[in-house]
């Protein structure tokens, strides 16, 4: 298994945490809990969908997920954002902190090269680094 895939499955399962996450952030109902869950949600499924196909505007306006320092700390605000009360939230918020931290020090690695899709987006003359 390539480590592009690896990447892939990575994200996919944080996107999937996420959006889990988003929907038990409902509970208990009120107006900040429903607010934050359909971010979370909307951010879920915005990862997962980038694993399979970059629309043009988001290699556009959100380059910041096109490198590993971006995504990183996109995923640590992800985390900040899905600790709650109960052990499960917390549990998701761990993990995705975690796998943000990690892309974090990826960033400085250089032995290990970004993903394909952060590759063809910055290809697409889009990248992190060009903005």
């Amino acid at each position: 298994m390539e480590l592009s895939d690896i990447f892939r499955i990575v994200n996919l399962v944080i996107g999937a945490i996420t959006t889990l996450g988003g929907i038990a952030h409902f509970f208990p109902i009120g107006f900040q809990s429903i607010i934050v869950g359909v971010y979370m949600i909307v951010f879920g499924l915005a990862i997962a969908l980038l694993e399979f196909q970059i629309p043009p505007q988001v290699s556009r306006y959100a380059s910041f997920l096109f490198s590993f320092i971006g995504r990183g700390v996109f995923y640590i605000f992800l985390g900040s954002l899905l600790l709650g009360e109960m052990w499960l939230s917390k549990l998701a918020g761990a993990i995705v902190g975690i796998v943000g931290i990690a892309y974090v020090a990826l960033e400085f690695i250089p032995s290990i090269e970004p993903p394909s899709n952060m590759r063809d987006a910055e290809d697409a003359g889009w990248g992190a680094e060009q903005v």
